[in-house]
């Protein structure tokens, strides 16, 4: 009867003991010559576009899945890539009237929940420091590879560049410029 007790106690004990968890977290690092923001600015008689670098980063998944991350995005690495913005609107755009970037040289994101939507699609939510200015941001991403061979993820999406004080030529200049955001990682 008393070995009976202490099986019938043992059994209990372990069934309140958590599970192990069946993968562990892994981060991958930013691979920064390769990552980057995309960006394409419109007006009423003309479009712009250019990229931003990604300085640094981390990104962490679980069993194939991304769970966290954060970037550092260098604003003052900003390059326009069209021939009719060239160095003057590089330069306008690295001016207060834009980005700042000799007060405000990087931004950051750090994401605050991932939700997938589907095996390779997930809703991100984090915030946004740009400009001295912090803010929530939601968006769709593409994760198009989570494994051993490393990380890559897309997120193409419009971006309200009015909630950080940027608000130059509202009106003539389009306050939405469409983002197209690519990472890579490795371990």
């Amino acid at each position: 009867m008393f070995s009976f007790a202490v099986i019938a106690a043992s059994i209990s004990l372990f069934s309140f003991v958590p599970k192990a968890k069946n993968a562990d977290v892994v981060t991958f690092n930013v691979t920064a010559q390769k990552s980057k923001v995309d960006f394409t600015g419109s007006k009423k008689s003309d479009y712009h576009t250019g990229y931003f670098p990604i300085k640094s980063g981390a990104v962490q998944v679980n069993g194939g899945k991304l769970v966290g991350g954060n970037f550092v995005i260098d604003i003052a690495g900003l390059k326009v890539t069209d021939a009719g913005g060239g160095e003057k609107l590089q330069g306008h755009l690295s001016s207060a009237d834009f980005f700042d970037i000799k007060i405000f040289g990087e931004a950051s994101f750090t994401i605050s929940s991932v939700e997938y939507t589907k095996a390779d699609r997930a809703t991100i939510k984090g915030d946004l420091n740009l400009k001295g200015i912090k803010a929530p941001v939601t968006f769709t991403a593409i994760i198009r590879n989570a494994d051993d061979k490393g990380f890559f993820a897309e997120a193409f999406m419009p971006f309200d560049r009015t909630l950080f004080g940027i608000n130059y030529g509202v009106g003539m200049v389009d306050s939405e410029v469409q983002l197209a955001i690519h990472i890579y990682g490795t371990k």
